[in-house]
């Protein structure tokens, strides 16, 4: 299974184009030894398969495309790897990109959770606008922890659960949360047995994510903030991080300190990273912390091999 990294940035991406913040300020004029990056995706591909799953369709999907030669094998005039999409969540970061898949000759097959369509065919209708052009072949993921296939990638199997985070600003769930307004996702390769943890956005570990995380042989997980307060600290925003259904890394009961529990052997890589973090800063403490924990930070373009 070969999982490529598209975008590693929370939502406005790395630098944000409004944003005059240290780590923002910094990669724009080269004083700070940082990465630029895109808005939250990745793409899979079983075992010897040139085809693969999209999870999440960040509106920066053309520039990753671009960036990306596994997803345009140009084996014919109009071609594409992307065989289907799998959305985790209904956020603009996240679903967005789908507008750009518009030109596709035929019905976009796409996988989300029951309350995700509800989003994104009311709050944001990004699905009917899309029966103006492609179409969509919508499928539901299960939610009771039953795995799934897709048929579009064989090779892979799938398996979903809700996670306690955030629905969209715009969902009516925002404040009053249903199980499917995100979901972590555990992806096994059945030609290897080789299995992968998906979830950038988690605001909580309780015990059934643990486990899926254990039972991995590499987690991709929630890299949004350092700490709980660090919005407010800039005075960028009145929220705490768990207020927007993100775990912090730093802290008792933080990210850094959960995933130390996991097996040694375990990959473990933060993705969705707002550009806040401190761990951009290729030569800060926080990234040295990670380091020395045994933790990756996630950057575009990475290639995972399990």
């Amino acid at each position: 299974m070969r999982i490529t990294l598209l975008g590693t940035a929370a939502g406005g991406g790395f630098p944000q184009w409004n944003c005059n913040c240290r780590q923002c300020a910094g990669v724009r004029s080269g004083t700070l030894r940082a990465k630029s990056r895109t808005q939250s995706s990745i793409f899979v591909q079983p075992e010897g398969s040139t085809d693969g799953l999209l999870i999440n369709a960040s509106p920066d999907i053309l520039q990753q495309i671009r960036a990306t030669p596994a997803l345009q094998p140009a084996r014919t005039v109009r071609d594409t790897a992307i065989a289907a999409v799998l959305l985790m969540d209904g956020q603009v970061d996240h679903a967005t990109g789908l507008f750009m898949l518009r030109e596709r000759g035929s019905k976009l097959p796409l996988w989300c959770t029951d309350p995700v369509a509800e989003d994104l065919t009311q709050g944001n209708p990004v699905l009917r606008v899309l029966e103006h052009y492609c179409g969509v072949e919508r499928h539901s993921i299960p939610l009771d922890g039953r795995a799934f296939t897709i048929s579009d990638v064989p090779g892979l199997r799938l398996q979903a659960m809700p996670l306690k985070s955030k629905a969209a600003p715009y969902s009516p769930h925002r404040e009053a949360p249903v199980a499917g307004d995100n979901i972590g996702l555990t992806i096994l390769d059945t030609a290897t047995g080789r299995r992968a943890f998906y979830a950038p956005g988690l605001g909580e570990i309780d015990p059934a994510v643990f486990d899926a995380m254990g039972r991995s042989d590499a987690v991709l997980v929630d890299g949004t903030f350092w700490t709980d307060d660090e919005m407010i600290g800039l005075g960028l925003s009145r929220k705490t991080a768990h207020d927007i259904g993100h775990l912090a890394q730093s802290g008792a009961g933080g990210m850094i300190e959960c995933l130390s529990r996991l097996p040694a052997a375990t990959r473990r890589v933060l993705v969705h990273i707002n550009n806040t973090n401190p761990i951009l800063d290729e030569d800060s403490e926080q990234r040295m912390q990670l380091r020395s924990a045994g933790i990756e930070v996630g950057e575009d373009g990475m290639l995972l091999e399990l």
